[in-house]
């Protein structure tokens, strides 16, 4: 197992903070991640109150926002990968994000 593993299966996510363009996960043993929000779609079509609904899931090893259907992994934004949603599955995503809202109205 290489180095670059044995740290990415012991991050552990402490803090997530998100504005318009950023999401910013701080770690347990100090770090402090920042990727471009745009590297997940769901994040950046939702609301700042969805974005804002946040939990850690596996002891800290991923993040879960529940109302927009979205989880990253610390080891995926250690290893600097967005999201690999298909865009047939956004597009999906988002014509029922775009229904409810509709109906709504």
């Amino acid at each position: 197992m290489s180095s670059s593993t044995i740290e990415a299966s012991r991050a552990i996510a402490a803090a997530v903070r998100i504005d318009a363009d950023t999401l910013t996960v701080n770690l347990a043993d100090g770090r402090v991640l920042s990727v471009p929000i745009g590297w997940y779609p769901r994040l950046s079509h939702g609301s700042a109150e969805e974005r804002g609904n946040w939990r850690l899931i596996g002891g800290g090893r991923g993040i879960h926002w529940p109302d927009l259907d979205e989880d990253i992994s610390v080891e995926n934004l250690l290893a600097g990968r967005p999201s690999g949603e298909s865009q047939a599955s956004l597009k999906k995503w988002l014509a029922t994000r775009n229904h409810g809202k509709a109906e709504r109205v």
